[in-house]
């Protein structure tokens, strides 16, 4: 069985560095918002615990959750974590999205 979203394990190591901080929000929430300079953006927001419908996604401790809408617009998409020259950031690598903006935050379909 394939899961619709993946983690990579820099992802999954940076979330449980992040969740371990505030034990109270351990779960990384993923979701797409209208907005950004492409049409749609990610989101990301530490939660407590899933809403009864999430895809729930566990790997080496972490734990992402993606409600059912924002999904639609991520079927086959990979969450990675790059500590890179540009930067430290999550980047979701998105087969469903048609253009990025070039900060790759934001989206087209």
């Amino acid at each position: 069985m394939t899961t619709p979203v993946s983690l990579t394990e820099s992802a999954a190591k940076r979330i449980s560095e992040i969740a371990a901080g505030d034990p109270a929000t351990p779960l990384l929430r993923v979701s797409v918002e209208g907005g950004g300079c492409s049409g749609f953006q990610y989101k990301f927001d530490l939660v407590a615990a899933p809403d009864a419908d999430d895809l729930v996604l566990e790997k080496g401790g972490a734990t992402v959750l993606i409600d059912p809408i924002s999904l639609g617009y991520m079927d086959g998409a990979e969450i990675d974590f790059v500590d890179d020259l540009m930067g430290a950031a999550f980047k979701i690598k998105n087969p469903v999205a048609t253009a990025s903006c070039g900060c790759g935050t934001s989206f087209t379909i």
